[in-house]
């Protein structure tokens, strides 16, 4: 049986979602929890990869299992994970539904801090030593829905067979001292939102217009974009399945 798990977790002390040989990362921690408490070998698959340092407030992952499991198994995981990841829910889906390819949607949400803030340095960018401005970066973000070729903003070297992303809503927005980029798209690239966002924040800060987000997109060129978001500020918050 294929069972789905529904999680959340802070990143701060893991080396991204996605297992890497002689790091700590959330999906390791998960499946050594799972296979100690079900006393036998789980692997998952997850709806995708986080970056090092990168959050996740809505995640999941597939695993299969012969056995039936306990309604108490969500209990019993959030008692033997650590405080930073927590388990919502477990459930039974077709024995071919996959975590990845059946997402429909991923959405990202990047908090950036417009004051010196102690309690939200490791969960936003602290940027109080400068004003952006939101309206240039809102303008420029509707440039991205003309687009699907996303290179200039793709992690170098990676295996992946195309950069096409559909991007179905991109905007920023302030709420006090906080200011939040929601960005949702059918898949995102390695890098592809911290890479956006630190364009962004060179729009925001007047160094680039934001009519020339155009000429950095078609160069497809990944050094012709700003320079990457710093991790913290990231967090994977929706993806979507129908169920």
């Amino acid at each position: 049986m294929r069972y789905f798990i529904e999680f959340s977790y802070n990143g701060k002390n893991y080396f991204g979602y996605q297992i890497q040989p002689n790091e700590i990362s959330v999906q390791e921690e998960l499946e050594k929890a799972l296979s100690t408490i079900l006393r036998e070998e789980i692997k998952t698959t997850g709806a995708g990869r986080t970056d090092t340092g990168v959050h996740a407030k809505k995640m999941f992952a597939h695993f299969d299992t012969d056995l039936n499991l306990d309604q108490n198994l969500t209990h019993k995981l959030n008692s033997f994970l650590s405080p930073d990841i927590a388990v919502k829910r477990i459930f039974e889906v077709k024995e071919d539904f996959h975590a990845r390819f059946n997402a429909t949607y991923r959405t990202y949400e990047y908090y950036i801090s417009s004051e010196k803030n102690p309690f939200t340095q490791d969960s936003s960018w602290q940027m109080w030593r400068r004003k952006l401005d939101i309206d240039k970066m809102n303008e420029a973000c509707k440039i991205l829905f003309e687009y699907e070729d996303f290179t200039s903003f793709a992690k170098l070297h990676t295996d992946n067979k195309t950069n096409n992303c559909k991007i179905y809503k991109a905007f920023w927005e302030q709420n006090g001292s906080e200011l939040k980029f929601t960005v949702s798209a059918d898949r995102f690239l390695r890098n592809m939102v911290r890479a956006i966002v630190g364009t962004m924040v060179e729009i925001g800060n007047g160094k680039i217009q934001p009519e020339e987000l155009r000429k950095i997109i078609e160069k497809k060129d990944r050094n012709s974009a700003g320079t990457s978001a710093p991790a913290q500020g990231l967090f994977l918050v929706d993806v979507g399945y129908n169920f």
